[in-house]
C-alpha cells in the first residue's frame, strides 16, 4: 500500500507512521529526512539540492519529485510507502500522480488527522527529551514520574526543541492552512481522503489508521 499521512505540526504523523511500518512492512518516507541524507551521501540530486539551498533558493517540486521516484524504487519499499511531509501543494500533488503513473504505482488512501489547533500548541508546546536517553515527556500530559528525573536512565538532563513555543508554533499552523490544507478538496476528489481524529488516544488513532488500511481493496 502506498499512503500520504497529512495534518500540521504535531499532529502526531510520524508516531503513526512508525506504527505503520511495523505493521505493514512500510516505508516511510520524510522527504525533508530523505533531504538532508542525499546532501550527507553526496548523491546527484543531494548535490543539486544543496547548491540551491546554499544560495538560499527553495527546492523546486521536480528535484522532490526525482528524489521520491529513486526512494520507491528501492527494494525496500516493495510493501509500499508512507509520504510524510510531501505533497505540500496542489502541484506537488499533481507531479506526484504522474510519476506515480508512469510506474504503474497508485496512492491506496491519504489520511488526515484532524487536530484542534489550540489544544495542539498545548500539546507540543509542553513536550521535552531526555537529552542522555531520548525518552520523550510532557510538562502537562506526561511529566516524569520524579521531577527533573529520568524514568528510564535516571538523567536530570533535559533538552526541548526550539520550535516548541507557542509563537512558532502558531506561524507553522498558519502556513499549513495557507498551503496544505488546499490539497484536501484535490484527494477528496479522487475518493482517497479519509479523516481520524487525531486528538484521541495514540492506540484510538492507530485503530482508526488501521481500519481504513484494512478496508483498501486489495489488488
Amino acid at each position: 500500500m502506498n499512503i500520504i499521512l497529512l495534518g500540521p505540526p504535531g499532529a502526531g504523523k510520524g508516531t503513526q507512521a512508525q506504527f505503520l511500518e511495523k505493521k505493514y512492512g512500510m516505508i516511510q518516507l520524510s522527504t525533508g529526512d530523505m533531504l538532508r541524507a542525499a546532501v550527507k551521501r553526496g548523491e546527484p540530486l543531494g548535490l543539486e539540492a544543496k547548491k540551491l539551498m546554499d544560495a538560499g533558493k527553495l527546492v523546486p517540486d521536480d528535484l522532490m519529485i526525482r528524489m521520491i521516484e529513486d526512494r520507491i524504487a528501492k527494494p525496500d519499499c516493495g510493501n509500499g510507502f508512507i509520504l510524510d511531509g510531501f505533497p505540500r501543494t496542489v502541484p506537488q500533488a499533481e507531479a506526484l500522480d504522474v510519476m506515480l503513473a508512469a510506474h504503474k504505482k497508485n496512492l491506496d488512501a491519504v489520511i488526515e488527522l484532524k487536530v484542534d489547533e489550540d489544544a495542539l500548541v498545548e500539546r507540543v508546546t509542553g513536550r521535552f527529551t531526555c537529552a542522555k536517553c531520548g525518552t520523550g515527556y510532557h510538562s502537562k500530559f506526561k511529566p516524569t514520574k520524579v521531577e527533573g528525573v529520568c524514568d528510564v536512565c535516571g538523567s536530570t538532563e533535559f533538552v526541548c526543541r526550539p520550535d516548541d513555543n507557542p509563537e512558532t508554533m502558531k506561524t507553522r499552523l498558519k502556513a499549513f492552512q495557507e498551503q496544505t490544507a488546499p490539497i484536501l478538496p484535490y484527494y477528496r476528489a479522487k475518493g482517497l481522503l479519509k479523516s481520524v481524529d487525531g486528538m484521541a488516544p495514540m492506540d484510538q488513532v492507530q485503530k482508526s489508521v488501521q481500519s481504513i488500511l484494512d478496508s483498501v481493496p486489495k489488488a
